[in-house]
């Protein structure tokens, strides 16, 4: 581990806080999208205890490969054994279970509805409450993308390398095309704005009533597969080339960029942004701390294996899954290592916070609950 900034003061109660406002931006105490909310920033709002239990486990047949969907004292959970799973929160408990398809993606939950897309490219929407088929659409391809809402209309992206938007009931409002490659992060929404970034390295600013795009788009320097993640007027976002950039997603122009001095390899984690410093995880097996406004490296943090697995901001905390199959706790003012927790399989996934419980699964199949027993 290195470190280059010793401390951050006065930080875990503004973490806590920051642009969590709003119902818009964030349901109170519920994980409804792939990185917690809207801005898709991985901030928690809920705690979570100084010391974690496994509070229960659940076995699924095939890998779990997002984030969980938590709202109303239920986690929703997809599998690559074709199933989407209601479970308990507090007991663990099978509520019931869904024929959705090999999933990749991460569910969201949104107004009583359940909404993810799998690997054949269905897009599934599922009552909440009884795991009943409301609608289903079909999109060009695969599906990895999370889905996102407004207040009537959802949005996710897809192989076909088209981000969709559809009205509740199923219907195809827009499609925009981003040439050259999938679009495989879940869309971030600001406002009346959303955004696309995929394989044409272009970050493109899009109208989300209309679905068009809003001045010229903004050139990465490479392809993304991860989700952005937005704070006011500034965007972050990682890339395959071993870069993150911010970006004045209003003025379309680029504040910083960072690249590590050595073993560069693609960032396929997403983003986690509070309002001083931006977390991710890369292939080349470390967790990258960056300060907000300069880009300058705050600290590294050293896994055993790669980090495609998005970190998680939680007060003080950051909460990150490795390929070694550990999901570490380390401390946000200095990158020290307060907890490594073996959960048996390499992880992938994001955690989800809520309810001062966190929810992760591995590519084992193991959905684990972690809070106070």
């Amino acid at each position: 581990m290195q470190v280059r900034w010793p401390s951050l003061l006065a930080f875990s109660i503004a973490a806590t806080i920051c642009c969590c406002a709003t119902v818009d931006e964030v349901q109170r105490d519920a994980w409804p999208v792939f990185h917690g909310n809207a801005r898709q920033t991985g901030l928690a709002s809920s705690a979570l205890p100084d010391q974690l239990e496994i509070v229960w486990q659940f076995k699924a047949k095939d890998s779990i490969e997002g984030a969980a969907a938590i709202q109303n004292g239920v986690a929703y959970v997809a599998s690559m054994d074709e199933n989407l799973y209601a479970l308990d929160l507090a007991t663990g408990q099978l509520k019931w279970t869904y024929k959705a398809g090999p999933v990749k993606a991460s569910p969201s939950v949104d107004r009583g509805r359940v909404y993810v897309g799998n690997i054949d490219g269905v897009f599934h929407c599922v009552d909440a409450a009884t795991g009943q088929k409301r609608w289903t659409y079909e999109a060009g391809a695969e599906i990895t993308s999370g889905a996102n809402f407004t207040v009537d209309a959802v949005l996710f992206g897809s192989g076909d390398e088209t981000l969709y938007c559809l009205s509740k009931d199923g219907q195809a409002r827009w499609k925009f095309k981003v040439p050259g490659g999938p679009v495989l992060g879940s869309p971030a929404i600001v406002g009346d704005r959303t955004f696309a970034a995929g394989c044409d390295s272009t970050l493109h600013v899009i109208d989300v009533a209309t679905g068009k795009e809003v001045g010229e788009g903004v050139d990465l320097g490479g392809q993304v597969g991860a989700t952005v993640a937005v704070i006011g007027d500034m965007l972050y976002v990682a890339t395959m080339s071993s870069e993150v950039h911010a970006i004045d997603w209003r003025k379309r122009s680029t504040v910083w960029k960072y690249e590590p001095a050595k073993r560069r390899q693609p960032f396929y984690a997403s983003p986690a942004v509070s309002d001083k410093v931006v977390v991710t995880g890369s292939r080349d097996k470390r967790v990258h701390t960056l300060d907000r406004k300069t880009g300058n490296e705050v600290w590294t943090f050293d896994t055993r294996d790669r980090v495609d697995g998005s970190p998680v901001i939680v007060g003080n905390r950051v909460f990150v899954g490795s390929m070694d199959k550990n999901l570490y706790i380390l401390d946000l003012q200095n990158g020290m290592q307060l907890r490594r927790i073996d959960l048996g399989g390499p992880i992938t996934g994001t955690p989800a916070v809520a309810q001062c419980r966190l929810v992760i699964g591995t590519n084992e199949g193991m959905v684990f609950c972690l809070g106070k027993k």
